[in-house]
């Protein structure tokens, strides 16, 4: 549903997939439809409910203001979903989603397309107990996505991975931001400190001049780095319990030939046959959901605060 930049990624992935039927592709440009369809071989719709009836399952690819709305539609003909990041634009519609999806037994699956990264996989196999966490996301500004701040845009692909990694409550969220070349916020940079004593510091733009998609994580005897952009990891490791003089072990690894997007949708079809389950489940983009809120909620905080100073 919706094949407009990402969407048709989309539509091309599950052409190229021997299990699956590509029955049609949805948006509200006829063009951009048919132009879409062409391309993958399958027909095109404009209206949703023309195609709910004879599918299994489906992407959403629209703007965030609309998945609550057609992921609905589709929950209520029994179609099961994959939602393209945030799940929604509010915990409220997030949650009536999963209830949705978890009445009718029907997939929700969300997607943070960096869990499907072989350099994240790397952190999700070494990171044991993390102690200090260091994501940065920088890109170039783009026209595009511009409907939601950075923290919705990108901060949040590593908020649901450090959520994920660190298996502790929140115990305080510190945060700044500033719009530059949207009206929204388009630098942010925030501190998370679990009750574990684990802490996180992100920070994410999109109007750098390079760019870069970079977590590094410190545990007990170990440095675990994962570059998604360039698809490296690296892994330094040290016996702490064989002395002071324990030789330093680097292992570095460039993952090469994956398509994560088709990896991603590929998942989606296996948990929709039954053959695995959801690596981000609907719960998972709640989690990451609410807490981007929460750090919008802060940056604004200090955005009026800065307003009234100026102002004064």
């Amino acid at each position: 549903m919706g094949v407009g930049y990402l969407g048709r990624f989309h539509a091309q992935k599950y052409a190229q997939m021997e299990s699956v039927d590509l029955v049609g592709v949805v948006d509200v440009s006829p063009e951009r439809a048919q132009d879409v369809a062409k391309e993958v071989g399958t027909d095109a719709y404009t209206d949703i409910h023309e195609i709910a009836g004879k599918i299994d399952a489906a992407s959403v690819v629209v703007p965030t203001i609309h998945h609550h709305e057609v992921a609905k539609i589709l929950f209520s003909h029994g179609v099961h979903c994959m939602l393209e990041k945030p799940i929604s634009t509010t915990v409220e519609e997030a949650d009536e989603l999963i209830s949705l999806a978890k009445k009718q037994d029907l997939i929700l699956q969300v997607g943070h397309l960096e869990r499907f990264n072989p350099a994240i996989k790397v952190l999700e196999a070494k990171v044991k107990h993390p102690l200090f966490i260091e994501a940065h996301r920088l890109s170039g500004f783009k026209d595009r996505a511009t409907d939601v701040d950075v923290v919705l845009d990108l901060m949040i692909h590593d908020l649901e991975i450090i959520l994920a990694l660190v298996n502790s409550p929140l115990k305080e969220i510190r945060a700044v931001g500033v719009p530059v070349l949207t009206p929204k916020v388009d630098i942010a940079n925030t501190r998370l400190i679990f009750e574990n004593g684990c802490t996180a510091n992100l920070t994410a733009s999109r109007i750098s001049l390079q760019d870069m998609r970079r977590i590094r994580i410190f545990q007990p005897g170990a440095y675990i780095s994962a570059d998604c952009a360039e698809r490296k990891s690296l892994v330094v490791t040290r016996d702490l319990s064989a002395g002071p003089m324990t030789a330093i072990k680097p292992e570095l690894k460039t993952h090469k030939g994956t398509d994560m997007l088709y990896d991603e949708l590929e998942s989606f079809v296996r948990a929709v046959q039954g053959l695995e389950k959801p690596k981000v489940t609907g719960e998972s983009g709640r989690r990451a959901l609410k807490l981007a809120l929460d750090i919008n909620a802060r940056i604004m905080q200090g955005l009026n605060t800065l307003k009234l100073e100026i102002g004064n």
